[in-house]
């Protein structure tokens, strides 16, 4: 196969190649392609400087700018490049590209979750020719309990920790709206934050069917029991953090998907952790593949090669990306 030849690669950002020669690249740290696609605001995934015009929604392009205010995010559509919900943050979206010479429809998932999740509505997979699909939880120690269920067990702890400030550590963008969202309904009458999370709080609000009236934190705010503060789990090891669990008596939870693991628990230094996640686990990711139902699938982002050799026990033409791969022959 020649290097024009029509597929996918993973260089800076996943790279789809149209029969005509036409690249359509998503989340890239500098895009380069002729069409530049964006599925959500996360750092992992987003641009570094000016990307010029980007395909993505107006939610991720309003969190972008919060985020990373030096850029200048012009949202743009193409007709080859479908968006459609992800349901992993607010305003995360599927790239899906259609190639108009030979039809091929190649489905990028960016991040994802088929799970509905407070104001979130869940992925809804397209069908594809070809899938390149997100594999952060693909192997399959990495089952969620329900979603019902890990709120429920969220509340209820804040309700029965009434008596103390407490700490919440969650991504500043997705889980830590969560947690503001769950401490309101466990009935915390004062929930604080940081300005990095109130900042992607105000550029959501517009965009989701939830307000975030949460107060400010800074130093010289004195806590008091049944306060929640949220804080990115970054910070769970910073010294004024530790001083500040030590002068409140305040336990410290932590959040996310990888709370299935103990070891969680140990390396965030939490006292207690809860699998509240935005993503797809092991058995959702089997589902999205086979809703999609593609001739070829791609993995990328976490477990790429163990989920790509359970695909292919399971049938599928799958293979991990890998980074600078030296032909695009993909499909």
């Amino acid at each position: 196969m020649t290097e024009t030849a029509p597929g996918v690669a993973l260089r800076d950002g996943i790279e789809i190649r149209l029969a005509d020669g036409t690249t359509v690249v998503a989340d890239a740290r500098d895009p380069a392609g002729d069409v530049t696609a964006l599925t959500h605001a996360h750092g992992d995934h987003l641009f570094g400087g000016d990307p010029g015009p980007v395909v993505c929604s107006a939610a991720t392009a309003d969190i972008a700018r919060a985020r990373r205010p030096e850029a200048d995010v012009a949202v743009t559509t193409d007709p080859r490049v479908e968006l459609v919900n992800a349901g992993h943050v607010a305003g995360s979206r599927a790239v899906v590209v259609t190639d108009p010479d030979d039809g091929t429809r190649y489905c990028y998932t960016g991040d994802c979750s088929t799970r509905d999740r407070l104001y979130l509505d869940g992925f809804d997979p397209p069908e594809a020719d070809v899938l390149v699909v997100e594999t952060t939880y693909g192997e399959p120690r990495y089952r969620l309990p329900p979603q019902a269920a890990v709120e429920g067990a969220v509340v209820d702890w804040l309700a029965d920790t009434a008596d103390t400030p407490v700490l919440l550590f969650g991504y500043s963008l997705g889980r830590a709206q969560k947690l503001q969202v769950l401490a309101e309904r466990a009935g915390r009458d004062r929930v604080f934050a940081t300005e990095a999370v109130r900042r992607v709080n105000r550029a959501m609000e517009p965009h989701v069917d939830a307000t975030f009236p949460v107060a400010p934190y800074a130093d010289g705010v004195d806590l008091r029991p049944g306060d929640a503060l949220v804080l990115p789990p970054s910070a769970a090891r910073r010294d004024w953090v530790t001083r500040l669990r030590e002068r409140h008596d305040a336990p410290a939870a932590g959040f996310s998907g990888w709370a299935v693991d103990d070891s969680f628990r140990y390396r965030g230094g939490y006292d207690v952790t809860f699998a509240l996640s935005d993503h797809c686990d092991f058995d959702e990711l089997n589902a999205v593949v086979d809703a999609v139902d593609p001739e070829r699938v791609y993995t990328t982002h976490g477990s790429t090669d163990a989920f790509a050799d359970h695909l292919v026990s399971r049938g599928y033409d799958a293979r991990a990306l890998r980074a600078n791969q030296t032909s695009l022959g993909e499909f």
